[in-house]
């Protein structure tokens, strides 16, 4: 019985390995644009769940000039980057279509590290007197989706 499941535990992982590697050489390979485009605020508004997250972010003053990976997804190197939004890539996916979208969307432990420390590389010379263990928009509460001003309607 052991045999049997480690067996069936060895098929699904290289399963999951070979749709891992079709799906990279798609968007490595595929339609010309389609990895830029996938990084694009546009993109990730095209979710109906995040509309009012595009909202706010459409009125988030100098934040507006980015696109959600510059915050959202580690930029310290482009491996980490690429793995971190292809697991954040099919979780959304999964949500959305499995229907458990949650009411309200909230950063996950490592979203939030994420966002910290990408604050903190775009503000270095500003943050390096202060103490940068408490989160950002704990006083920055206007540059959240939630609080920029925008009317959410979560």
């Amino acid at each position: 019985m052991l045999n049997r499941l480690n067996k069936k535990r060895a098929m699904m992982l290289g399963l999951a390995g070979v749709a891992t590697l079709l799906a990279a050489a798609f968007l490595l390979l595929g339609p010309p644009g389609l990895l830029a485009k996938s990084e694009s605020p546009d993109f990730c508004a095209s979710c109906h769940v995040m509309e009012s997250q595009y909202t706010a972010f459409l009125r988030s003053g100098a934040h507006r000039r980015f696109r959600c990976v510059d915050c959202h997804l580690p930029n310290e190197n482009l491996a980490s980057h690429y793995i971190w939004k292809s697991i954040d890539g099919m979780k959304d996916v999964i949500f959305f279509y499995s229907g458990h979208i949650p009411e309200r969307i909230r950063l996950s432990r490592h979203g939030t590290k994420v966002l910290q420390a990408n604050c903190i590389r775009c503000h270095v010379e500003l943050v390096s007197p202060i103490n940068t263990e408490r989160h950002c928009w704990s006083c920055h509460r206007g540059i959240t989706h939630l609080r920029s001003g925008a009317r959410v309607t979560r």
